[in-house]
């Protein structure tokens, strides 16, 4: 058995977007971790990875980042799915009714600066190597070319998390299967470059039956382009040049604006797959070593980020002992994210079918982007399409005992003294509203506020960490209250912070 004393929290392999949002969750709930990567720390992770949608940067502003991460791009508030239909994002009821484009680079950085802050131990140029796990503990075995550093490690720590990526060495050390289709898409083409000629809409896209391409801007001078070609058949291993895509580009756009000196450029296929159980004993998946789709829809990095916006904040309870059933908590996990994750499998398929689809196929979209307008309650349709796609619209089953709103996105709501609830999720816990009056459950700790003066209501809400409804009532005495936080919260020995305390900075109160 592992000396406790020598046992980590929790160690996470994978220090991409979706590992350094989790290990910086947890070391700024107080636990002690260690975030692993293969990759020297100097090495740039260029991944395809460059929309931020709108339910991301609402979980990044409950962190104090969101404002920060916008200032890096560009905001996009209209798309264009097919020829002929364009979508406003501004539909979207939310601080952020855009995708934001920005380098993945840009998230990462903004993340790491920020695990490091709240006290995460980053090891780069550390690969994992073995994996096994006992009723007490995950031991993880390293192996480390880095200078003055054993060539060898072993950590052990209550519970791990694979982070690690499509190739996960998690996934594969605990003999999960990964199935699902191979190569929807092969051959695609992407990369950084500059323009000569700019498209004059900030977000071109089109596609015939020869190709698709796209282009977008990051805002500081360099776009990134996508395309792919019908008769494409080069491996990812292949050779690939900007020739190759201007040539894409001027068949799918008519034009390929000039592109010139890329500052790389890749070639790649889409598979979509997804592992079946996201937690296996002490260990958990997330991000793409969970699941992996076509880059339609930029979903990739928003789905991990928003499973590790779900992961962190159950381990923290699970591990300081504020749980009243921690281990149902933790299976919640799987519970929740595995259908959001194979919904964006479904719907990133769809679009890139759809895209790169000819004959009947591509005359349907077209009848689809006339038709749609003529139906009975088309905005209703382009919202629920514009709720899947920004994340906006997902939502967990209701927790058994419990009834809608219970599971649904919690709306920026404006709460009483200029507060708001994005801003007061800041400190990492549930935050309870209610209307003057009724005392704050004692021991428990959650922030407290009141809905605002000038718009009284009666209603109570419960609201997890990561902005979710856990629990709701038109109206509750104290002890309904008490009963409601204890069904997700043990006293504990921090102290609840009441209506008078300041939850944190951030902008003014949006309206709900």
């Amino acid at each position: 058995m592992t000396d406790p004393a020598e046992l980590l929290d929790v160690v996470v392999v994978g220090a991409g977007p979706t590992g350094l949002l989790l290990a910086g969750d947890l070391a700024a709930a107080g636990l002690a971790v260690t975030l692993v990567e293969r990759r020297p720390r100097t090495a740039a992770n260029l991944t395809r990875a460059f929309a931020v949608h709108a339910r991301t940067l609402e979980l990044l502003d409950a962190r104090g980042l969101a404002d920060e991460l916008v200032s890096t791009g560009r905001r996009i508030d209209r798309v264009r799915p097919f020829e002929g239909m364009i979508l406003s994002l501004q539909r979207l009821r939310s601080r952020y009714p855009f995708v934001l484009i920005t380098p993945q680079y840009e998230t990462e950085k903004l993340l790491e600066r920020r695990a490091l802050s709240t006290g995460v131990d980053i090891r780069y140029d550390c690969e994992l190597v073995g994996l096994h796990q006992d009723r007490d503990s995950v031991t993880l075995d390293l192996r480390t070319t880095s200078p003055n550093t054993p060539a060898h490690t072993t950590l052990h720590a209550r519970h791990a998390v694979g982070a690690d990526g499509v190739r996960s060495t998690v996934r594969q050390t605990l003999g999960l299967p990964f199935p699902g289709a191979e190569a929807v898409v092969r051959s695609m083409v992407l990369a950084d470059v500059r323009l000569t000629d700019p498209p004059a809409d900030l977000l071109a896209a089109n596609g015939n039956a020869e190709a698709f391409a796209f282009v977008v801007p990051f805002g500081d001078g360099w776009y990134r382009v996508i395309g792919w070609h019908r008769d494409g058949r080069a491996a990812d291993t292949d050779p690939v040049g900007l020739d190759e895509l201007r040539s894409i580009a001027r068949t799918a756009l008519g034009t390929d604006h000039g592109m010139h000196d890329p500052r790389w450029i890749s070639r790649f296929h889409s598979d979509e797959r997804q592992v079946p159980h996201y937690r296996c004993g002490r260990v958990f998946l997330a991000g793409d070593a969970a699941h992996v789709h076509s880059p339609a829809g930029g979903l990739g990095m928003n789905t991990g980020l928003q499973d590790a916006a779900n992961l962190s904040w159950k381990l923290a309870a699970a591990l300081l002992g504020r749980s009243p059933d921690p281990e149902a908590l933790l299976d919640s996990y799987h519970r929740e994210r595995h259908p959001v994750g194979r919904l964006v499998l479904r719907v990133s398929g769809a679009l890139v079918r759809t895209v790169t689809a000819s004959g009947p196929a591509r005359r349907a979209g077209g009848v689809l982007a006339a038709v749609l307008p003529h139906l009975p309650r088309p905005d209703a349709l382009l919202d629920r399409a514009l709720g899947v796609i920004s994340g906006i619209g997902l939502s967990y089953p209701p927790p058994s005992g419990t009834r809608r709103p219970a599971g649904r996105r919690a709306p920026d709501l404006a709460l009483a003294d200029g507060h708001r609830l994005y801003a007061a999720l800041r400190p990492g816990g549930f935050v309870l509203i209610t209307p003057p009056g009724p005392a704050t459950p004692p021991g428990t700790p959650l922030t407290h506020l009141h809905w605002p003066a000038d718009r009284p209501r009666t209603a109570c809400v419960l609201v997890r960490p990561d902005g979710y409804v856990a629990w709701s009532a038109p109206r509750a005495t104290t002890p309904e209250l008490a009963a409601a936080v204890a069904s997700w919260l043990l006293p504990g020995a921090a102290e609840p912070r009441g209506p008078g305390t300041s939850p944190g900075p951030g902008p003014g109160p949006q309206k709900a």
